[in-house]
């Protein structure tokens, strides 16, 4: 089985970037995106309903931000679309598909780049989550989370650890709160399973901002997070990085599923 994560940072501007071009070519059976930007009336054209998936879309009450969706080659048994959380679940930042006892998560943390009150949203999203994957851990249940979790977790993770070590996205509780997720709650990192300490090849974002694509001067920020019962299913990953769909670049896991 083939999952693909990807932030599209607005689906019709990764449409426009030839995204539904670029995805019959990859023998995906889901795609889980992140960012969608979009309410389902934008999203009507059947460029977004490609056939042959089954697709389901999350948005945010507020126009034009966050969301989430994901395409399935299976019809899931099941589809959940709240956390539980108004302030969390209003930014249309969670999308499940059940298949058996398998689920497969879309999903988008909040960045706190903007300020002190978009860190502090993100703070309360990292408490109120944990208790969520210590659940989902103890389901009995197989779980594949995709996701811009906007955290780099570990100095190889990022180009400029050394200037970016107060900066939202590598801040120490951030970062410890990955350490715990991937650590006592026994989460599983699947990329870094298969590559343990490759470097510039793993990164995912790039800032718009200077050369930062050019120089490679990029973040890993998106991450398929498994239960351990899936980590022996883990076969081959890849960042496809040949073309550009967005300021973040896909990101493949294949499973012996």
């Amino acid at each position: 089985m083939r999952v693909i994560s990807l932030n599209a940072n607005g689906l019709r501007s990764a449409a426009r970037k030839n995204l539904f071009d670029w995805l019959p070519k990859q023998k995906a059976d889901i795609l889980c995106v992140q960012e969608t930007k979009a309410q389902p009336d934008d999203l009507a054209d059947p460029l977004f309903h490609p056939e042959g998936w089954h697709v389901q879309f999350n948005s945010a009450l507020r126009k034009g931000y966050s969301g989430v969706a994901i395409y399935s080659r299976r019809k899931p048994d099941a589809v959940l679309s709240t956390l539980g959380n108004e302030e969390f679940d209003a930014e249309g930042r969670y999308l499940e598909m059940r298949f058996g006892d398998l689920s497969v998560v879309s999903l988008y943390l909040p960045s706190g780049s903007a300020g002190p009150e978009r860190q502090a949203s993100k703070d309360r999203f990292l408490e109120f989550f944990l208790p969520r994957m210590r659940e989902w851990m103890g389901s009995g249940r197989q779980y594949i989370v995709c996701g811009d979790w906007n955290i780099a977790h570990r100095n190889i993770d990022l180009k400029n650890w050394r200037s970016n070590q107060k900066n939202s996205g590598f801040l120490p509780h951030e970062r410890e709160w990955l350490d715990l997720v991937l650590g006592a709650v026994g989460w599983v990192d699947a990329y870094r399973t298969l590559y343990p300490e490759q470097e510039g090849e793993a990164y995912t974002w790039w800032s718009n901002r200077g050369q930062a694509w050019a120089n490679n001067v990029g973040w890993r920020i998106d991450y398929q997070i498994v239960t351990p019962g899936l980590k022996d299913k883990l076969k081959k990953g890849s960042v496809y990085k040949a073309e550009r769909f967005s300021d973040h670049a896909p990101l493949t896991l294949d499973y012996g599923l």
